[in-house]
């Protein structure tokens, strides 16, 4: 039996697709199964290093979604339109559909998913998390038995080069930041990855699989890395953690869950510290198994495309196994069905690094002490690292607090005569 794919887009992860299927010699027999029917181009005259038969490349992207012939859509378009309304069509047709797409589906999955559901079709997205780290099957499958307490991530390879590189460096964001375009491991606009709005898609769908609850993208806290400098990489370095952009997804005993993206602190000793360039990483904790991280290129063509390969693979077996006409596998669709009910950010508790700039006068670090008290935030560390222009440079680190106290102590704490201004604040994990 032999399984017709269309592809939706040829870019970088489009032909890395094309090169896996048509050379298999190696890989999965199933591969010898599949067939790329049609690819869907902008251009037909366009150069491409994988040649295709004659007759394969098309400008009409609605003659792959409505070909009664092909049985799975890939789509690699990215962006929100026309992914969105292709793979809706794709779907109505009842076809099977492959994305790598993360942002179509974090802003629009309920609507995708419950059409595919009830179209008795698979919607598979292992691409569009990690680059070619498989963590949503393993979500799904052989990590389904245990009760997910937390999934923590850093899942988006631009802001941790960039990172990395101001930790080594000692540089400043704007000039990594150049440099990361420079090289291609940043866009011309970097908006999605810088402030958090990449990593946000992702935590969402992973929280949405582990918890087997819908999250409503819009209801994520979302905080980017433009405002860390190079002075508070140091002095995290002083203190023992360095600064990662995390995506991080917890229950909670009220069984609401806590889905936030944010730059963070890391103790050194923590398995996530030591994660560094364009490389990813996931770590999920859960009973009876305990923590289990997955690690690898979250991005490039190669690591997409085997993400992309994996699902219509997974497909294409359970179409040849059962027949086309077959129930969908529990374990490959996407079952749950209600909105998860998100904490919002004032409520979550957590330990904070703020940095002060204040006037060299006696008792500053008192009245600091004495407002963050009066709104039951308990302190950790006070260190006063040195002077800059004049003014005295304070870093707190705090236990464990309400981020609502928190925030109403330094309102209080910017009316103090004594402070001049404060440069930034952090969650700490």
């Amino acid at each position: 039996m032999v399984v017709n794919i269309g592809l939706l887009g040829f870019g970088t992860v489009g032909t890395g697709t094309a090169e896996i299927i048509l050379h298999n010699v190696g890989r999965h027999p199933l591969l010898k199964e599949i067939v790329i029917t049609k690819v869907g181009v902008r251009s037909l005259d366009k150069p491409r290093e994988v040649k295709l038969p004659s007759g394969v490349l098309t400008t009409d992207l609605n003659a792959i979604v409505n070909d009664p012939e092909i049985d799975v859509v890939v789509e690699l378009l990215g962006g929100l339109e026309p992914a969105r309304t292709l793979i809706l069509q794709a779907i109505n047709q009842g076809k099977h559909v492959v994305t790598a797409n993360k942002a179509v589906i974090a802003l629009y999955g309920d609507e995708i998913y419950t059409a595919a559901n009830q179209a008795g079709v698979y919607v598979m997205l292992e691409a569009s998390v990690g680059g070619g780290i498989p963590v949503i099957k393993p979500l799904k499958q052989s990590l389904g038995v245990n009760r997910i307490t937390s999934v923590l991530g850093i899942i988006n390879g631009t802001t941790n080069y960039i990172l990395t590189r101001m930790a080594a460096e000692g540089a400043n964001f704007a000039d990594v930041l150049k440099d990361a375009q420079e090289l291609g491991y940043a866009e011309a606009d970097p908006t999605a990855d810088v402030d958090g709005g990449d990593a946000a898609d992702k935590i969402g769908i992973l929280a949405a699989i582990a918890f087997g609850d819908r999250i409503k993208r819009q209801d994520i806290f979302c905080e980017g890395i433009r405002q860390i400098t190079a002075t508070d990489i140091s002095y995290a370095e002083q203190l023992g953690f360095v600064i990662k952009l995390l995506g991080v997804a917890k229950s909670t005993a009220t069984k609401a869950l806590e889905v936030r993206v944010h730059p963070t602190l890391v103790p050194r000793d923590h398995p996530l510290a030591s994660v560094n360039d364009v490389y990813n990483a996931i770590l999920v904790e859960g009973e009876p198994l305990g923590q289990v991280m997955f690690f690898g290129p979250g991005a490039g063509k190669g690591a997409t495309a085997s993400a992309v390969v994996s699902d219509i693979v997974n497909v294409a077996g359970v179409l040849i196994s059962s027949g086309k006409e077959q129930k969908l596998d529990p374990l490959l669709s996407c079952s749950h069905q209600h909105y998860a009910d998100l904490v919002p950010i004032t409520e979550i508790d957590t330990r904070f690094y703020v940095r002060f700039l204040c006037k060299d006068v006696s008792g500053v670090i008192g009245y600091l002490g004495t407002c963050f008290g009066n709104h039951q935030v308990s302190l950790e560390s006070v260190v006063q690292i040195g002077f800059k222009e004049g003014l005295a440079e304070i870093v707190v680190v705090t236990h464990d607090v309400k981020e609502g106290y928190f925030r109403q102590a330094l309102a209080e704490i910017e009316n103090l005569d004594a402070v001049s201004s404060i440069p930034n604040v952090l969650r700490v994990l």
